[in-house]
C-alpha cells in the first residue's frame, strides 16, 4: 500500500474521530478506510487505536505515530509547494485552542470572516482556561494570554492587555475609599484562581514596584463570572482590559488607584514548531495578527 496514503487516512480518522467521519473528506468507504488502518497496524506490528462502537481512542504508540505522521505529511506538502508554480490553497481541519473569555468576546466575531476567506479550512475550536499541550492533544495552534519568555512554543504577538483594578460604583459607595495600595488589604476582592501570583497582587506605582496581600470574598476560575460579580457590586476585581474596557468607558466599573499599574500581558498565537508550517496554520496566524493590530479594548 501507499505509505503516504496510509498516513493520510490514519491522521484523517484521528482528526474526525471516526471512520465514518473520515469517509467524506477522503472520498473512501468506511470499509476501505478500515482496511488502510488495519494494514498500517499490521505493517508496523502495533495497535494504533482502540475501536469501540461508540468511540475511537489512540494508544500511546498511536499518539506518537500521529504526531510524527503529521510532520511527515507537512514536509511532503512543503516539498511540493517549494517546486509548485502556485502555493496550495489552505485546507483541512484546523484545531485551535483559546481562553474562554477572550474566545467568546474577541475571537468569535472574527471566525466568519476567516471561514469566508478560506472556505476549504474546517475550524475546530476548543475554549478552556487551562494550558493545553498542543502536541499531545493534537492542536494546530492556540491563543494564549501570558508571558512566553520561557515557553518552548513558537509565538506571534497579537496584542497586549493590562490588568485593571476596578469595582462598581455601588460597591465604592458602600465602603471606605482607597487612598493607597495597602488599603486594598482591608477590602474583599473577587479572585480569579488562575492568576499566576495568587492572592499577592503586584503593581508598579509612584514608589516603584509594590505588592499587597489581598483577602478574597470569592474565588472563581472563570473571568466572566468574576466580572459579573464585580458589575453587581460584589467586590474589587483585577481584570484584563480586553474584558472591562467597555465597562470602564460606560462607567459601570471604575478604575481604582490608576496611579498603580498592574502587570501587562501579551496575547499570542502559538504553535508547536516553525518548521514545515502547514498553509492553514500560516494563514490563521497572519489573519489574527492583522485583525488584532489595533485592538478595540485599547482604542
Amino acid at each position: 500500500m501507499d505509505r503516504a496514503l496510509e498516513m493520510q487516512v490514519f491522521c484523517t480518522v484521528v482528526d474526525k474521530g471516526s471512520f465514518i467521519g473520515a469517509a467524506d473528506p477522503l472520498g473512501m468507504s468506511k470499509a476501505a478506510i478500515s482496511r488502510y488502518v488495519s494494514g498500517l497496524e499490521d505493517r508496523l506490528g502495533v495497535r494504533l487505536m482502540h475501536r469501540t462502537t461508540r468511540r475511537l481512542s489512540l494508544t500511546d504508540e498511536g499518539r506518537q505515530f500521529y504526531h510524527q505522521a503529521r510532520e511527515v505529511l507537512a514536509m511532503m506538502d512543503a516539498a511540493e509547494e517549494s517546486v509548485s508554480s502556485a502555493a496550495p490553497e489552505p485546507s483541512g481541519v484546523l484545531r485551535i485552542n483559546a481562553p474562554v473569555s477572550f474566545g467568546v468576546l474577541h475571537l468569535a466575531p472574527v471566525w466568519a470572516d476567516f471561514m469566508q476567506a478560506y472556505p476549504k479550512v474546517e475550524l475546530d475550536i476548543s475554549l478552556n482556561d487551562r494550558i493545553v499541550d498542543l502536541v499531545e492533544e493534537g492542536f494546530d495552534a492556540a491563543v494564549r494570554i501570558a508571558r512566553l519568555e520561557s515557553s518552548s512554543l513558537v509565538g506571534r504577538r497579537l496584542a497586549s492587555t493590562r490588568m485593571c483594578l476596578c469595582a462598581a460604583p455601588s460597591y465604592l459607595a458602600r465602603h471606605e475609599p482607597l487612598k493607597a495600595l495597602e488599603d486594598l488589604s482591608a477590602h474583599g476582592v473577587i479572585a480569579y484562581t488562575n492568576f499566576a501570583s495568587g492572592n499577592e497582587w503586584q503593581f508598579k506605582g509612584p514608589n516603584g514596584n509594590e505588592s499587597v496581600v489581598t483577602r478574597s470574598v470569592l474565588r472563581c476560575n472563570n473571568g466572566d463570572t468574576c466580572r459579573s460579580i464585580a458589575l453587581a457590586g460584589g467586590g474589587i476585581s483585577l481584570q484584563p482590559s480586553f474584558m472591562v474596557a467597555e465597562d470602564l468607558r460606560r462607567g459601570d466599573l471604575v478604575e481604582i488607584l490608576p496611579e498603580y499599574q498592574s502587570v501587562e500581558l501579551g496575547i499570542y498565537a502559538v504553535y508547536p514548531t516553525r518548521k514545515h508550517l502547514a498553509p492553514k496554520v500560516r494563514v490563521l496566524i497572519n489573519f489574527l495578527v492583522e485583525r488584532f493590530a489595533e485592538p478595540q479594548w485599547e482604542q
